[in-house]
């Protein structure tokens, strides 16, 4: 049987938490709802999937590459709540009490970090790669027999699986060319322009037929394109294709100093538990009972 490395993207689980959960406290009055969401989602997820290896990654406040290209990038978010701002901090804390090893670097996202980790770990001889995150971009990722995406759905309480049939069925293009999807179709959450005018479906219909969008705008420019309406639609806008693809597209090849069996899963009960009582989680605290941890 397979052996599992569950990768975790913290920053869009935490997101998805607070605003999933009604507000909650601790005695002092701290917020705690999202860090509730967030152990929730990890007890459930060590609970079926049983992963031998789990490793997180969270964003930092300097300015990645994405920012430092396109300053306009995510520029339509409004900014993070104090009571969101303090969890996040919080959460590296949880992660350790879980026995959960963390990552974090300047100058890159999350979500940056995973794709980095799967991408160092998907050739190890009977490993399957999971991904849990909130996070579309991290599809790129998806290898069918090595890495999966699991994200959840509204709340918290379930998740779908993505394999590389899923993410077609998606976005209607397999996940190495989902970046090449933004790069047309752009991205809201985000603030990724794309090019105006081009949706889901003619953007899959020009990958499909040019493979990416550089060999699309080789096209248009060496040849020009039979389509006259894509043509009218790409005209002046060629830059913002690309840059909106390069925005999207993940690294996955940061360094990182880690090996396979530092990541082993280190779950002690009774540290977790006390943890949990301190933030006043008594419901998870039984939960916790029933986890088997290999």
């Amino acid at each position: 049987m397979k052996k599992t490395l569950l990768l975790i993207d913290a920053n869009s689980l935490i997101h998805r938490a607070y605003h999933a959960l009604p507000p909650l406290t601790d005695k002092s009055g701290r917020p705690t709802g999202a860090l509730y969401g967030l152990a929730s989602m990890l007890l459930k997820i060590i609970k079926e999937r049983h992963p031998e290896y789990l490793a997180a990654a969270f964003d930092r406040p300097e300015p990645t590459r994405r920012e430092k290209e396109y300053a306009e990038y995510k520029a339509t978010r409004p900014p993070a709540e104090e009571s969101l701002v303090s969890q996040l901090v919080e959460a590296r804390t949880l992660f350790e009490s879980f026995g959960i090893s963390t990552f974090e670097m300047p100058g890159y996202e999350a979500d940056d970090l995973v794709a980095s980790l799967a991408e160092k770990f998907k050739n190890e001889d009977g490993l399957e790669i999971i991904i849990f995150s909130g996070d579309q971009d991290l599809f790129q990722m998806v290898e069918d027999g090595k890495i999966l995406v699991e994200t959840p759905l509204k709340g918290i309480s379930n998740s779908v699986v993505y394999d590389s049939a899923g993410v077609k069925e998606k976005f209607g293009v397999p996940p190495e060319k989902v970046a090449d999807y933004k790069g047309l179709v752009g991205d809201v959450s985000d603030n990724i322009p794309g090019v105006q005018g081009i949706g889901p479906k003619t953007a899959a219909q020009l990958i499909a037929k040019y493979g990416s969008v550089e060999n699309l705008i080789k096209e248009f420019n060496e040849i020009g394109l039979s389509e006259a309406k894509i043509a009218e639609k790409l005209k002046g806008n060629e830059e913002k294709a690309l840059l909106s693809k390069r925005v999207a597209l993940l690294e996955k090849n940061i360094s990182l100093d880690v090996d396979l069996n530092s990541l082993r899963l280190g779950l002690d009960k009774e540290k977790l538990s006390a943890y949990f009582g301190k933030l006043g989680f008594s419901t998870l605290t039984s939960r916790l009972e029933s986890v088997v941890v290999n």
